[in-house]
């Protein structure tokens, strides 16, 4: 009888045996697998080769980002370091120092810029390399565009080139800029969702989708006058490269029509006609026309080139130890959260922390923040804020320099400083403050639920299940009120301002950075290295250098992140995006804006209009 159970014993021991030999196995290959790419990365020489006179290849692709986010290093070495992801991430410095750097290197030739899979990036950013690429041109050498289709994006960029090259079956789309959104009101009424909405500003539209289901008139004016001056700076710019009429970019539907006619239908051939483009030729077309141009390469068929990635390795040094006066660069990018947030974000702790670390770092003599933030929590943005008075109060001058937007809490963030730059084209302003809580006491009792219960005051009773009363909704409008005066005031003192002065350009209205100029929201237009320099100025610093104060990776992270990023060449490239990706990204962008509206006071400095 005993005989069973020890024969059982024995099968479940060999089937544990066996699938825990399988596990290990697997786990094995796994782990030496990676191992061996590491090593292969470690011990393969990355021989990068320059041929005078070759072309530099500005193979952009991704955004271009003032901070690159926290990527994990394992997603990372999935993907192969020079493939064209259109999700990745470029550093604005790093292609303005690539390119920078060919204009002066004797063996670059010129510029190829192959910029298919560039993404929307704004266009003060857009701005800044267009800069870089004059600066190029002004050192004699030439550049050259050419893509099988030029995007309103890809375009601007393209217009700074000497010549542009399309494919003989692509085209080239130019429509401007506009602001459309969904709205919910009518849908929350039906589901039985109450959206009770709290805010200051006439120009505050970042709640109209829940109350109403139009853009409202107010909304559509002060959109329609930034879309204007945005879309003008395009305009002008684009048309000054291409020494045609603005009113040329952007044609109505029937001068399409009648400018497609004339090119028999070919979007190719219309382009040629309008001047957008120079030159039809087919990628073999172009590789032959390079070849004439700057030789062929040693190897392979094509001309003699390298590649962004390539030549940004071959390029880069070592930093030096600071021993001279500093000034400091921090950047703030993204929505303003509460708490630790990792880099390529803004935290309230985090980015507080980074601040501080300037205060107290004896050679950093003063501080230029680069702004990069449409806002977020009205909390998180006074922490941050706080320490921008701090690092005045210790004699540091503080210099803002905004990117493509400094709005709501971006300029709250701002608005201490000693001096602030902007771009033409930065969204900014966006002074006003708002507050909501939705509630679903109407939609759960039809459906038969229903909250009841007994609570020691008011506040412990309130309930998303349970809606608000009008006492509570008093309240909380009042603190919403107070809050927004307290914006006017911070403004009002901090520029030299009456209150009802910035009242007038307040009310949540969004300006570009041309207009926050004349408004006095801004003291001057320039660049990043503007307010470096006017930093050093007002610390009194003849020589110095500057340094980027950033989050930093432990010694653990450093090294998984290195030896990652190495072997990442020597994996197999992943294939482009797939539609669970796709969905994913979608769904991820959801999640981020939601987990924006963290504030502990649900008060909110957030400027929806930015993202455009």
């Amino acid at each position: 009888m005993s005989a069973k159970p020890s024969f059982i014993k024995r099968i479940s021991l060999l089937i544990w045996n066996t699938l825990n030999g399988i596990r290990k196995l697997i786990l094995n290959i796994f782990f030496f697998g990676i191992l061996a790419a590491i090593i292969v990365a470690m011990t393969v020489e990355d021989d990068v080769k320059l041929d005078s006179g070759s072309a530099l290849v500005l193979n952009l692709s991704g955004s271009v980002v003032e901070q690159k986010r926290q990527v994990d290093p394992i997603e990372a070495a999935m993907k192969s370091s020079k493939s064209k992801d259109a999700s990745g991430e470029l550093l604005l410095a790093d292609v303005l120092n690539v390119i920078d750097n060919a204009a002066l290197d004797t063996r670059i030739s010129s510029i190829v810029l192959d910029i298919g899979h560039l993404r929307w990036t704004g266009i003060s950013k857009l701005q800044s390399i267009g800069d870089a690429l004059t600066r190029f041109k002004e050192s004699g050498k030439p550049i050259i565009a050419k893509a099988n289709w030029y995007g309103q994006n890809q375009y601007f960029l393209a217009s700074f080139a000497d010549t542009i090259y399309l494919n003989p079956q692509g085209s080239v789309e130019l429509e401007g800029l506009s602001r459309y959104r969904q709205y919910y009101k009518s849908a929350l009424e039906k589901l039985k969702i109450k959206a009770h909405i709290f805010r200051v500003g006439t120009f505050k539209s970042a709640v109209e989708p829940y109350i109403r289901d139009d853009m409202s008139p107010a909304a559509k004016e002060a959109n329609t006058e930034l879309l204007n001056d945005i879309w003008a700076n395009y305009e002008t710019q684009v048309a000054e490269n291409r020494n045609i009429s603005a009113d040329k970019l952007v044609l109505s539907a029937d001068q399409y029509l009648i400018e497609l006619e004339r090119a028999n239908g070919k979007s190719a051939e219309m382009a040629l006609n309008m001047n957008w483009v120079d030159e039809l030729a087919s990628a073999e077309a172009f590789r032959l026309k390079m070849i004439d141009t700057v030789g062929k390469a040693d190897e392979g068929n094509s001309f003699k080139q390298i590649d962004f990635f390539d030549y940004q390795s071959l390029i880069a040094t070592h930093p030096s130890l600071l021993i001279e006066d500093t000034v400091g660069i921090i950047v703030a990018k993204g929505t303003i959260l509460n708490g630790n947030q990792p880099a390529g974000q803004i935290g309230g702790e985090s980015t507080s922390k980074l601040l501080r670390k300037a205060r107290f770092d004896e050679q950093v003599k003063a501080v230029v923040l680069r702004v990069d933030s449409p806002g977020g929590s009205a909390f998180a943005s006074e922490q941050i804020r706080q320490e921008v008075l701090a690092l005045k109060t210790a004699g540091k001058p503080v210099v803002v320099s905004m990117g493509s937007y400094a709005a709501s809490g971006g300029y709250w963030i701002s608005a201490s400083a000693d001096y602030i730059y902007a771009t033409p084209t930065t969204l900014t302003g966006s002074i006003g403050i708002f507050g909501m809580v939705t509630t679903f006491e109407d939609s759960l009792s039809s459906i038969g639920i229903h909250t009841d219960g007994v609570a020691t005051s008011d506040w412990a009773g309130i309930s998303v299940t349970k809606g608000l009363t009008p006492e509570i909704k008093s309240v909380i409008q009042r603190h919403i009120e107070r809050g927004y005066h307290d914006f006017i005031s911070l403004v009002a003192t901090e520029r030299g301002m009456s209150l009802d002065d910035v009242d007038n350009i307040a009310q949540g209205r969004v300006w570009s950075g041309k207009k926050a100029v004349e408004l006095g929201l801004v003291d001057e237009l320039g660049d990043l290295d503007s307010a470096v320099a006017k930093a050093a100025k007002m610390a009194n610093l003849e020589d110095f250098d500057s340094q980027i104060i950033e989050q930093e990776l432990s010694p653990q992270e450093l090294f998984i992140q290195e030896m990652f990023a190495s072997a990442a060449a020597y994996l197999p490239q992943s294939s482009t995006s797939t539609v669970l990706e796709q969905l994913l990204s979608q769904w991820s962008g959801v999640i981020e804006e939601f987990s924006s509206f963290d504030d502990p006071n649900g008060m909110y400095l957030y400027c929806d209009t930015c993202n455009f």
